[in-house]
């Protein structure tokens, strides 16, 4: 009998399209007193691995800088039978390569901008490249629930 943490946990297919769904990503960094800093931005799915960018002054960037560890943090629901999510830990990559960055942020805002002309985003892609990092996250440890599994019971 499978116990309750593999009863809620999403299977590969479900996890892509949860992420799939999600707009917004909370992101954890490690300030230099040991404190997390957390902040909440759009991002895309790259390859198969999760991609932002940022100003290359922001804090996140200036931490991951110094401590390339990284938390990741997407969910939804509101009641307890309908909470769904997914946690990721890893390492964060840093790409300040105006043209690698470029190609992040046009995915980024390909993704958020549903319907806009790609190439009015591409060019502004091309303006923020110049004063922002891209950000690859190399997963190593994922946890997912969807509540919704356990069919009302707690």
């Amino acid at each position: 009998m499978a116990n309750r943490r593999d009863k809620i946990r999403l299977n590969p297919e479900e996890l892509e399209v949860f992420i799939e769904e999600q707009k917004s990503l909370q992101v954890a960094t490690i300030n230099q007193d040991g404190t997390p800093h957390l902040s909440t931005l759009w991002f895309a799915v790259v390859d198969g691995e999760i991609v932002f960018e940022t100003y290359t002054k922001s804090q996140k960037i200036k931490n991951l800088e110094r401590d390339s560890r990284i938390a990741l943090l997407m969910e939804d629901g509101l009641e307890y039978d309908k909470l769904r999510g997914v946690a990721i830990n890893g390492h964060a990559e840093l790409h300040t390569d105006p043209e690698v960055v470029h190609g992040y942020a046009l995915e980024v805002m390909v993704r958020n901008n549903p319907g806009v002309d790609r190439e009015m985003l591409s060019k502004a892609a091309e303006h923020m490249a110049l004063k922002r990092t891209a950000v690859v996250v190399k997963a190593e440890k994922t946890i997912s629930w969807d509540h919704t599994k356990l069919g009302g019971s707690y």
